[in-house]
């Protein structure tokens, strides 16, 4: 695991706090030699929670550190006094994260927003102490309860990516290209497939401070919808983008055929979820500014019947045009918050 910087699917293991026991004691002060019980209630342990947190961007805190404690509640104390309470703890990951019973799979729930919380595991409930058994027949009771335990959970925590545009297309296409030409993000960016490794959010930040968030995940190879090449993984991460923009490399470096490209990606989007495939989208020729372009943008309109809009992101050319025309297609950016 040398050099892991971003984890978007672990697996914790979660301990509620168990509930403080009750005290039985009774009431011994100078004048008062035989007074009655005052035992007073164990207090209740704290429960997980799990919370969205908008600086939280990975689940490499929760890789590392996969098993979570909240604390236990205290013990009852003499003249009626109560436990302290165990906090509850809160568990930051990034927005999108869905929380599921490992065992089961069972979606327990998601954090969507900034500050949505779900409770994972219950906190016990504190114990009686002996001042709750007190009869007008029994006047010097000894008994008391035992706090409950805490729950246990083994939990699959997963990231999905939360954005407005996914930037869809085959390794080396220049979508990181685009998303730095486009965005303040500084992805990394190499002649080589596969440079980008796991997915990267860019945000076009606008003059009437309105923006959009645009998510760049890996390339994807044939066979993704079957998880080849990892394929499930950086699929589930373009789920809940509102608009798709399937980046093309219209100059077919590396003997690519843009149509074909274009008709695979496509082909695999259905076969992973034929709801994704309805999702509304954007063809985007980039490299345009090579001479191959020139002849294969025509083949690919008269096969594919899809008009492309045509740029060079290395050139900058277009970018400035093709962020105007996502703010149309999205209907407007987002304006409850500030960009980061």
């Amino acid at each position: 695991m040398k050099g892991l910087t971003f984890v978007d699917r672990c697996r914790v293991q979660i301990f509620a706090g168990n509930g403080g026991d009750g005290c039985a004691s009774f009431r011994r002060e100078k004048f008062i030699p035989f007074g009655g019980p005052d035992g007073g209630d164990g207090a209740n342990g704290g429960s997980v929670y799990i919370r969205a947190s908008k600086d939280t961007d990975s689940l490499l805190n929760l890789f590392y550190q996969p098993i979570r404690r909240a604390d236990h509640g205290g013990r009852g104390q003499s003249k009626q006094c109560y436990g302290r309470s165990g906090a509850d703890l809160f568990i930051d990951v990034p927005c999108g994260t869905e929380v599921r019973l490992e065992e089961s799979g069972d979606l327990l729930g998601e954090v969507i927003n900034p500050g949505d919380a779900i409770l994972v595991a219950q906190g016990g409930v504190g114990g009686k102490g002996n001042m709750h058994f007190v009869t007008s027949s029994y006047q010097a009771p000894r008994e008391f309860t035992h706090g409950t335990k805490g729950e246990i959970k083994n939990l699959l925590i997963e990231l999905k990516t939360v954005a407005d545009i996914g930037l869809v297309g085959y390794p080396n296409a220049g979508k990181s290209t685009l998303l730095a030409a486009i965005s303040p993000a500084k992805p990394k960016i190499a002649s080589y497939p596969f440079t980008t490794l796991h997915p990267i959010i860019g945000t076009i930040a606008f003059d009437d401070y309105g923006y959009m968030k645009i998510a760049d995940i890996p390339g994807l190879i044939d066979g993704a919808h079957k998880g080849i090449g990892l394929g499930h993984d950086f699929l589930r991460h373009i789920e809940r983008t509102k608009f798709l923009l399937f980046v093309i490399d219209m100059a077919g470096v590396d003997g690519r055929n843009p149509t074909e490209d274009y008709r695979n990606l496509r082909k695999e989007l259905k076969l992973y979820s034929p709801e994704l495939a309805q999702r509304p989208y954007m063809v985007v020729a980039n490299k345009m500014d090579l001479p191959a372009s020139t002849e294969n943008i025509k083949e690919f309109k008269r096969r594919v019947r899809v008009k492309p809009f045509e740029m060079s992101a290395a050139e900058d050319m277009g970018v400035d045009e093709l962020s105007l025309l996502l703010r149309e297609k999205i209907k407007g950016p987002r304006k409850e918050e500030a960009p980061p």
